[in-house]
């Protein structure tokens, strides 16, 4: 059997999460979001003493402390990438071993990353079954979307801000509560996020061509279903 993984990248707010889910559910894949794999991290470790030597993962001889890297999560900014690797690395070992097909967002996100994770999909997935989608926004639009948007408060399913989402309360997935990320979608913050984005997630697109990994482009500004509609038809 044909094993799959799917990239979806982009600016914050074009829709990742959102589009990853929809094709998760489609296409019966493990739907691997590195926000997901780093807050499962931080609460795992958030009752932890401040002297404790657990809050601290080594990586490649280097210590890199959960703390500090939780609090610059939520300012805004990327987290170490070794730290976000080896997290991600063990994640997706596991998830082939179990024989689950992948659709990933939000990761990788820097070159970085790229460089550590692509070898390893390929590896494990083989080139050829790898896709990745770049769901393209303006600025614009991102600090628009980041600003009203809402996850679920049990799953925490990311739900998309227009005029069919704008008075949802509860999720149409889970019926949960919907509500703000604190801090993360705040105006500023957002800002920061999308510097962030264009100064180290955009040049993957380098490492993805000399991966020999091809990258579609999508029209993320669309409805989320003209969106899905796109990707499918490209997948």
């Amino acid at each position: 059997m044909k094993r799959q993984v799917i990239i979806i990248f982009g600016p914050p707010g074009a829709g990742k999460g959102t589009q990853a889910q929809l094709l998760a559910e489609k296409l019966g894949l493990y739907h691997l979001e590195a926000s997901k794999v780093l807050e499962e991290k931080f609460k795992e470790l958030e009752n932890l003493p401040e002297d404790s030597k657990e809050r601290f993962i080594r990586v490649n001889g280097e210590n890199f402390d959960v703390f500090k890297e939780k609090e610059l999560w939520t300012k805004g900014f990327l987290c170490s990438p070794p730290f976000v690797v080896q997290l991600m690395k063990e994640k997706i070992k596991k998830l082939s071993e179990r024989g689950e097909d992948l659709i990933l967002s939000g990761s990788p996100r820097t070159v970085y990353e790229a460089r550590q994770e692509i070898p390893l999909l390929k590896e494990l997935y083989g080139a050829e079954s790898i896709k990745v989608f770049f769901v393209k926004i303006s600025a614009e639009e991102t600090i628009f979307r980041n600003s009203h948007r809402k996850i679920c408060e049990l799953m925490r399913h990311p739900i998309l801000y227009n005029k069919e989402t704008e008075t949802l309360t509860t999720c149409p997935l889970d019926g949960s509560k919907l509500i703000r990320r604190e801090g993360l979608d705040d105006p500023e913050i957002i800002k920061t996020r999308l510097k962030e984005y264009e100064e180290k997630t955009f040049p993957m697109t380098d490492v993805y061509k000399t991966e020999g990994v091809k990258i579609t482009e999508i029209n993320g500004e669309q409805s989320v279903s003209d969106v899905f509609g796109d990707i499918l038809k490209a997948l």
